[in-house]
């Protein structure tokens, strides 16, 4: 296992407390608004997701445009982070704007099917090969749904996961292996409602072994994946894996749940179009709708058949699946737009290039300063991380995590009007995404680690 390079503490510290002065010096207004907030919001945002930025209090969004974001102080960035892929397409793209605007003038949601519903579920069919499509409001809903789903069809009870995987909120996947090499609850699971050993078997990534011993139980109905992981870091399937995992489905009658969410910036059809994978069924949400909610799930045709003639499952009313809001007309006339005329093929053919454009730049700084960390591409998406050598499962993925050194980084970038994930070091790109964004992250990146690197060796 790669160790974390990384300086000490005695030296992030000052460089931390310098770069919060800069920033509490720089946007009164942004904590202004987080003091008044406070008094409404709990932790003083509408989700407490966004108290993860690294600055003392999160920019209060102006306005956001193509790739870039300005604050009410009146600070514009390059916005690499984009919604943590909720705005893949950028922000407010003239399609999009347009198919909102006609739609919400002529209705937002009136629990009847659209004309876009159809044609968005057979550009999805294309791209991702499975034939029958169901839309949600978010990509948690539609893994939930597919799993209820799963379930039905085969009759199992369990569910297989990938220690530290992100499908969401989906209550079946906070699951990891701990240090003994037991399956636990994930660190921070906020007031789990049964023990998840109870529902989920977990395996590392990669592990080719550990997934056939425990599909070998035949108890668990489906495996939730992403075809990589993404949110612990990039973690990309070893060679050969991708088709064991399908042989050992296939074997084990065990459905195969491909989660796109995040890996749609492997291609127009994700990672299954990509890698020419082969599921049984297909998640995805966020980008599909230009940061409109919406999240959809499709499967084979022959499951769609099973569960419809499931006479005890309640699929249209109570059943555990749906909402009021899915697949409503506002979001499919948006996924529509998203799909037909901005995450096109060209579209993706720019963005990957930008995307290793942007990893090129990281590696020069890196082997210039002669610091030994690495970046990972995954098409439109690329991230860098404090090792040499990239990890190949989740558990070693954690491990080389460094929530001090990023939040240097991550502030000194915001500082200098850059954006990246919070969460972790991600930078995706957008149609709208220019060559001088990436490149001022470059400049920004090698000023920050310029300041690191005598202490890293």
């Amino acid at each position: 296992m790669s160790a974390v390079v990384a300086p000490p503490a005695s030296v992030l510290e000052p460089l931390i407390a310098r770069e919060t002065e800069r920033f509490l010096r720089d946007h009164p207004k942004s904590v202004a608004h987080a003091e008044q907030a406070r008094g409404s919001l709990l932790g003083g945002v509408p989700m407490s997701w966004m108290l993860r930025w690294a600055s003392p209090v999160p920019l209060v969004l102006r306005e956001a445009r193509g790739a870039q974001v300005t604050d009410i102080d009146g600070h514009t960035y390059s916005d690499l982070c984009l919604g943590d892929t909720g705005a893949m397409t950028g922000h407010a793209p003239e399609p999009i704007v347009r198919a909102i605007a006609d739609r919400y003038a002529r209705g937002a949601t009136a629990m009847l099917p659209t004309e876009d519903a159809a044609w968005v579920g057979a550009e999805l069919t294309r791209r991702f090969g499975v034939d029958r499509w169901q839309f949600t409001v978010s990509a948690t809903d539609a893994n939930r749904f597919a799993l209820r789903m799963a379930r039905a069809i085969t009759g199992r009870p369990k569910v297989l996961v990938f220690s530290y995987c992100y499908h969401g909120t989906v209550d079946e996947a906070f699951i990891v292996l701990g240090e003994d090499g037991r399956p636990a609850s994930r660190p921070g699971n906020v007031g789990p409602a049964y023990d998840v050993r109870d529902t989920t078997r977990v395996v590392e990534f990669n592990d080719r072994d550990a997934l056939e011993r425990a599909l070998r139980h035949e108890d668990v109905a489906v495996v939730l994946t992403e075809p990589a992981l993404t949110n612990i870091g990039i973690v990309l399937p070893e060679p050969g894996f991708h088709d064991a995992l399908r042989r050992l489905c296939t074997e084990t009658g065990t459905l195969l749940l491909i989660d796109e969410t995040h890996t749609l910036s492997a291609g127009p059809g994700g990672c299954t179009g990509a890698w020419a994978l082969d599921p049984d069924i297909v998640v995805m949400g966020k980008a599909v709708a230009g940061g409109v909610p919406t999240g959809a799930f499709g499967m084979r045709a022959e499951l769609a058949e099973r569960m419809l003639a499931d006479a005890d499952a309640d699929i249209e009313d109570v059943g555990g699946v749906g909402g009021t809001l899915a697949g409503n007309a506002l979001s499919l006339a948006a996924a529509r737009a998203a799909l037909g005329e901005v995450l096109t093929a060209d579209a993706y053919g720019r963005t990957i290039g930008l995307a290793r454009r942007f990893a090129d730049g990281v590696d020069d700084v890196l082997a210039r300063h002669r610091v030994g960390w690495h970046v990972t591409q995954l098409g439109a998406r690329a991230e860098y991380r404090f090792s040499p050598e990239a990890p190949r499962d989740g558990g070693a993925s954690a491990a080389i995590g460094h929530e001090g050194l990023e939040r240097f980084l991550h502030l000194h970038a915001l500082n200098r009007g850059v954006l990246i994930t919070p969460f972790h070091n991600m930078a995706l790109m957008s149609p709208a995404t220019a060559e001088a964004d990436v490149d001022r992250h470059t400049a920004v990146f090698d000023e920050a680690v310029a300041e690191l690197a005598p202490h890293l060796r």
